[in-house]
């Protein structure tokens, strides 16, 4: 075998193990074994890497893709700049999680999908390092629906408010809707009741708590509270598709 041959074999071998470093073989494992049937559970289509937290896996997680393939969904992978970790990720799973495709979420995430409630992640979307998902109703990410790092989407109020002088009671909970193609800036903040259209950009900062469906597509959002502020703009998806699925999709 000729000496390059040899090299491009074993620099193949040699990033593979490095990549199998990274990966925290314990809790995939685990999980996958935990929350799929066997046949599903053996081609370990969910990954984790680094230091994660289970606080509780009572509620269940389905996929619902064409082919199911290993390590199609991460958890804390590294496709940022920031390549440590603070190690604080969580998870806290009493409702359903399902994924439509492949899905990533950066390092240091929480995620909280609580009792009866329902977060589904469409193909290609991520949310990126230090975010927060907070469901108690319901929260849907289309198709490549993808969050800058240390955002959150919190569906729920918490506390129940009342107006002191009609004695009105809001509502606790609401639902978000992502539309497919959205790119979310970073530091975002998605309240319930937000819901957003196709092939729309957020900018950074923003805070998002209504139903944006009457703004056109191809429109940027913005502002405390969100506002429409550009028309005529999107991400160049066809420009970076295989940028983004370079960065998504594993071959371990």
């Amino acid at each position: 075998m000729p000496l390059k041959k040899i090299y491009k074999v074993l620099r193949k071998q040699w990033r593979r193990f490095k990549f199998a470093r990274t990966v925290n073989w314990y809790k995939t494992i685990y999980f996958n074994y935990k929350m799929f049937p066997k046949h599903i559970a053996r081609k370990l289509p969910v990954f984790f890497y680094g230091s994660v937290k289970f606080n509780s896996l009572q509620g269940k997680v389905t996929i619902d893709a064409a082919t199911i393939k290993r390590g199609m969904i991460g958890f804390g992978q590294n496709y940022e700049m920031n390549k440590r970790s603070m190690r604080i990720a969580e998870i806290t799973l009493d409702g359903h999680l399902a994924f439509k495709g492949y899905c990533q979420f950066g390092k240091d995430y929480f995620l909280n999908i609580m009792d009866d409630a329902y977060c589904e992640m469409g193909n290609m979307a991520s949310l990126g390092s230090r975010g927060k998902i907070i469901c108690s109703k319901e929260i849907k990410f289309g198709e490549y629906a993808r969050i800058g790092s240390e955002s959150q989407l919190i569906d729920t109020n918490f506390h129940a408010m009342i107006n002191t002088e009609t004695g009105e009671k809001s509502e606790m909970k609401g639902s978000i809707h992502l539309g497919n193609y959205n790119y979310f800036g970073n530091r975002i903040s998605v309240y319930k009741d937000t819901k957003t259209p196709n092939f729309t950009t957020i900018a950074s900062h923003a805070v998002l708590k209504k139903d944006f469906s009457d703004v056109p597509e191809n429109t940027m959002i913005g502002g405390i509270p969100a506002k429409v502020i550009k028309s005529n703009i999107s991400r160049d998806w066809e420009g970076e598709r295989a940028m983004i699925e370079n960065a998504l999709m594993i071959d371990f």
